[in-house]
């Protein structure tokens, strides 16, 4: 990874058109070949990024970064306060709860779930990011790669999304859709995984494991 913090402003040019100003800001370069402009708030989430795979050319004061559909990063570097590149090695993955976990092995038993006729491909199928947590087909044969969260927030659909880029450059799995399932999805994760095309699934604990409801029910 390398990691730059110089005082720069940045120019998108794709499907539309951005502008960040000169300010000071962290640029990552990840050994995946993305690129993302950070500021000193916003948490985790970067100013503005390009995916992989993409090609960054660099010239004097000025960084390139295109990706395969021509939509171009254009940082211009002022002034250069840090400049290092550090190997990270192969990450081991994210350990998930026990909660999390039993979701993901209760669901993948009843399928039927996510709906009538899906059917169980693998457990954490590996990628190059990570597991995907289930991936399994649908009643129409469709390949369908559900990420599975105790609380679905904005980060888990961006998760999912990462996955489903890398998953639809294999032409054996390709189509691939997503499924968001969490006990609770935030609204923000539900508006964010609709405008990309990703269903969302409310699970129920307690159901998954033929726990039945103690409420009085009316039949």
């Amino acid at each position: 990874m390398r990691l730059v913090i110089a005082r720069c402003s940045v120019d998108y040019a794709g499907r539309l058109s951005a502008h960040l100003p000169s300010a000071t800001r962290l640029i990552l370069v990840k050994a995946d070949g993305s690129v993302s402009i950070h500021a000193d708030d916003r948490a985790y989430k970067p100013l503005n990024w390009m995916s992989p795979p993409c090609a960054l050319k660099e010239a004097d004061g000025v960084w390139t970064v295109e990706n395969k559909a021509g939509e171009k990063l254009i940082i211009t570097l002022e002034e250069v306060l840090h400049d290092s590149s550090h190997e990270l090695g192969v990450d081991p993955g994210l350990i998930k709860d026990g909660v999390e976990a039993h979701l993901q092995e209760l669901l993948a038993d009843r399928m039927e779930v996510l709906g009538a006729g899906w059917s169980l491909i693998r457990r954490e199928y590996p990628t190059a990011i990570g597991p995907v947590d289930i991936l399994c087909r649908d009643a129409d044969g469709s390949t369908v790669a559900v990420e599975i969260k105790r609380r679905g927030e904005i980060d888990g659909v961006e998760q999912l999304t990462r996955y489903l880029e890398l998953l639809n450059r294999d032409p054996l799995l390709a189509p691939v859709k997503g499924v968001f399932a969490a006990q609770e999805i935030k609204p923000q994760a539900r508006v964010l995984a609709t405008d990309r095309g990703i269903g969302c699934v409310v699970l129920d604990y307690d159901e998954l494991r033929g726990i039945d409801d103690d409420k009085l029910k009316l039949f």
